[in-house]
């Protein structure tokens, strides 16, 4: 879903990376000794899945995993898929330098709202990790990042000029059978996490805990 270089104009680009800018600044705070290897490993799955893709005009389409990223990251899912992109820019021409503060704040910024309030919901849920209820918010984290992605990156291609609306279009179409695949992963993802290393999610790790000791005394 990444768009290229030289298709967005100069005042999209500079508000788009203002804002990435401090979703970054804000995501560094959040991390801490024990999440930088969570999110290089996240780094490393984003990676991977978003390079098999295919070209949409000026964008593309392709799994990503960012809601998952959202989940068990939060804010610090900004520079972790700053630096996939980076990475992917510098070694394969995937999307762009210059547009790579629109491209971190179309996939970053949903992935974190969304993940940060499914994740609330979990701290605040008493679910059991084989239940439904889990594959029902990992689906929903999943598509409706990609979803909400998809419609930024058509919105700033539209702002950019009415020859792009076509293609804007065109890109929400392509990306309603991934946005379904990318749920499913997310939901199937996130229940085995939860079943086999809780600790990735470490509120809900610690909350369970505390609920054992509860009942324990």
């Amino acid at each position: 879903m990444h768009i290229v270089d030289g298709v967005l104009g100069a005042p999209v680009l500079i508000g788009a990376s203002m804002l990435a800018v401090a979703g970054v600044a804000r995501g560094l705070s959040a991390l801490d000794t024990e999440s930088i290897p969570r999110a290089g490993l996240l780094t490393a799955v984003f990676f991977i899945a978003s390079l098999i893709h295919v070209p949409v005009g000026p964008s593309s389409a392709h799994l990503m995993l960012t809601g998952l990223m959202g989940l068990l990251l939060g804010w610090a899912a900004f520079p972790a898929i700053l630096v996939g992109l980076l990475l992917q820019a510098v070694f394969f021409g995937f999307g762009g330098l210059t547009v790579i503060g629109v491209n971190t704040l179309n996939l970053a910024l949903p992935a974190v709202v969304i993940g940060l309030l499914a994740h609330r919901f979990l701290v605040r849920s008493d679910v059991s990790p084989r239940s439904a209820t889990v594959l029902v918010i990992g689906f929903l984290v999943g598509a409706l990042s990609f979803g909400v992605s998809a419609v930024s990156v058509a919105g700033v291609l539209a702002l950019s000029g009415s020859e792009f609306l076509v293609a804007a279009k065109l890109i929400l179409i392509v990306q309603i059978p991934v946005m379904l695949v990318e749920g499913a992963m997310t939901a199937a993802t996130l229940r085995l996490l939860l079943t086999v290393r809780p600790e990735l999610l470490p509120v809900v790790a610690s909350d369970r805990l505390l609920t054992v000791e509860r009942t324990t005394v």
